[in-house]
């Protein structure tokens, strides 16, 4: 069967002896200049031609599309799987429940490059934008490129204007994991992290201040999770020699902890770990993650509710910091 011509506003136009303006015009709901005659005789038209209205160009026409962009670094290291990183979705689900209760509309993107932000920006006429995971370069070019109020995630650049970064205390957690391990008599501990950089080299810095700098030692270790695997089978009699281990996320904990039992090594018997973030993942391990908990639904709160004062114009803190707490579960002891 052939499939039929989608009708387009042309299309009723001409039909109707009528400018497309007029008829996109009275689409849009601006009826200002047409006449009640003319704005029926559209209606009357569109019906009968069952006109499925492109949503894009519906939220190109109104003033407000109601949308808020949410966009993530699609990074190398989530290896093409960044929607599925446990701290993303745990991000998207809370941004998408705080989103919804104000009455607006999430829509997600994953990029590397600043210059698709810009369009998807403007393709949609988005209120306002969320971004997780670039680097302060990239907030600061497209603050100065856009007019659309957004916020960051974890950004280090609390004195730009025109952008408020909400990040948590890290370095605190990266300290309480710590003095934790020290308070239970671990004499020799290591950090582990992929860079030590930004965020990672704030809870690093937290760890070593914690626990003691001159007994904490630093694995960098690859972001393409079989060159990890094979990392930790080549230094696995150097892990073997610390009793603590502090893992800078909770995905990179998992992966560690499945990698150490399935070298016969006990956790928590021969080695305590200790993640970040308190992911849902970490209730689902056996043992259960030693972790370090953010608030994942208030930063998204926050989030949502600077967005609503930035498009209003008014004033507010270009940094707000969130506390976190360790959370002890069965990894450590």
């Amino acid at each position: 069967m052939k499939e039929e011509k989608r009708v387009t506003i042309r299309d009723i136009a001409e039909e109707l002896g009528l400018s497309t303006a007029t008829v996109s015009n009275v689409l849009h709901g601006k009826r200002a200049r047409a006449s009640d005659e003319t704005v029926r005789r559209v209606q009357q038209a569109l019906e009968q031609r069952q006109y499925i209205p492109s949503m894009a160009g519906i939220l190109l026409a109104q003033n407000a599309s109601r949308i808020i962009g949410v966009v993530v670094n699609d990074h190398e290291k989530y290896e093409g799987r960044t929607l599925e990183d446990a701290f993303i979705a745990s991000s998207l689900n809370a941004l998408s429940t705080e989103i919804e209760q104000a009455g607006l509309f999430m829509m997600v993107k994953k990029t590397t490059d600043r210059e698709q932000i810009i369009r998807f920006a403007s393709m949609w006429n988005l209120e306002g934008l969320v971004l997780i995971g670039f680097c302060d370069a990239d907030y600061v070019y497209l603050r100065s490129h856009m007019r659309i109020p957004f916020v960051v995630y974890d950004g280090g650049c609390a004195n730009a204007p025109g952008i408020c970064n909400i990040t948590i205390d890290n370095f605190d957690g990266g300290c309480q994991v710590g003095a934790y391990f020290k308070a239970r008599g671990h004499r020799r501990a290591v950090c582990i992290a992929d860079n030590e950089i930004c965020v990672d080299k704030e809870r690093i810095d937290g760890f070593r201040a914690g626990f003691g700098p001159e007994r904490t030692d630093f694995l960098l270790v690859p972001m393409q999770r079989e060159a990890r695997q094979a990392f930790y089978l080549e230094n696995l009699g150097l892990l073997r020699t610390f009793t603590a281990v502090f893992v800078v996320s909770d995905v990179y904990a998992a992966e560690l902890l499945r990698f150490l039992t399935g070298q016969g090594i006990a956790v928590p018997g021969d080695i305590n770990l200790a993640g970040f973030d308190d992911t849902p993942l970490c209730t689902l391990l056996s043992p259960t993650l030693t972790t370090v908990r953010q608030d994942i639904p208030l930063r998204a709160k926050i989030a949502v509710e600077k967005l609503r004062l930035l498009k209003q114009g008014r004033e507010t803190e270009v940094l707000v910091r969130l506390p976190v707490r360790l959370i002890a579960r069965e990894s450590t002891r």
